[in-house]
């Protein structure tokens, strides 16, 4: 079976390129990029919406998102975004199709050490440069993968990162919702492709930490808002944190007015269940720390 085309159409990319809310395509400089990049962050949520509905269903079908095509269609119908596989696969056609010299990047988010690879992500090449943009990470802007010895940031309280390389390889520290004391991201290369995209998201059809629990998140102002087990998170950007329980039968109103997620849609997001622990999990601790997050 041929795999759906990567390129948009002249008029998906028409229509992605209205609802992100740019008057103009973008040129392919960086700051072409930057405005396209910080668009995607504010109108494109990392979330686990359509996924859920699928597995609840048992849907033997491809995941949600398992192309471009579907997950813009997705998202300019229903207001949903995508897991990791998903999002920055959409992304990377978005950037191509626009004119951008683009690789897909296979990373691991290192919640434990014996961790497999979990992450995709994007690298860009801009005027000499190579820039990470990542649409489940949602830093704001391109943050520049750096040669040895250097380290890059992009300096913002609520959903600042930092870069450097460690033993060789690029690491990116961040922090997810539900690890707010931040966590390490290890790019393992650049040699990313469609077909190992769709297989690693297909891989996580059996287990993944977003299989079980609704989880979203996006940047909102000057902060980021979002849901992780069971709560609703607020960074803003002096760096406070607010955490407040997000009962059940409020999960749709958060969805429809803070994320922006079709009310039919959100509707049928199943109950949250517990995660299991992954099947690679040995006696290792997994990465909870809730210190302060700090660039």
């Amino acid at each position: 079976m041929p795999y759906p085309a990567e390129w948009l159409s002249p008029s998906l990319t028409e229509r992605v390129l209205i609802r992100l809310g740019l008057s103009h395509r973008p040129s392919p400089t960086l700051q072409g990029l930057a405005a396209l990049y910080r668009a995607w962050c504010r109108g494109v949520p990392y979330d686990n919406v359509r996924k859920l509905i699928s597995l609840h269903r048992q849907n033997s079908g491809p995941l949600p998102g398992a192309d471009a095509i579907d997950f813009f269609e997705g998202w300019l119908r229903y207001g949903t975004g995508g897991t990791c596989w998903a999002g920055n696969g959409a992304l990377y056609a978005l950037v191509t199709t626009l004119g951008f010299e683009s690789v897909r990047g296979i990373a691991t988010i290192l919640t434990r050490p014996n961790t497999p690879p979990n992450h995709g992500t994007v690298v860009v090449s801009c005027e000499g440069r190579r820039y990470v943009v990542d649409a489940s990470i949602l830093h704001g802007e391109p943050l520049e993968l750096v040669a040895s010895g250097e380290l890059a940031a992009v300096v913002h309280e609520a959903w600042g990162v930092r870069l450097g390389l460690r033993h060789g390889q690029w690491i990116v520290r961040w922090r997810p919702l539900h690890i707010l004391g931040g966590v390490d991201c290890r790019i393992e290369h650049l040699n990313g492709t469609a077909m190992s995209f769709r297989s690693l998201h297909e891989q996580t059809r059996s287990w993944g930490p977003f299989n079980y629990a609704l989880y979203g998140r996006l940047n909102r102002g000057s902060g980021v808002i979002g849901t992780a087990f069971g709560k609703r998170i607020e960074i803003d950007d002096t760096g406070n944190i607010s955490q407040l329980a997000l009962p059940a039968d409020e999960r749709v109103r958060f969805l429809v007015e803070e994320l922006g997620i079709d009310e039919e849609l959100a509707s049928e997001v199943p109950p949250d269940a517990p995660t299991p622990p992954p099947p690679y999990a040995r006696a290792t601790p997994t990465v909870e720390s809730q210190g302060r997050y700090s660039l």
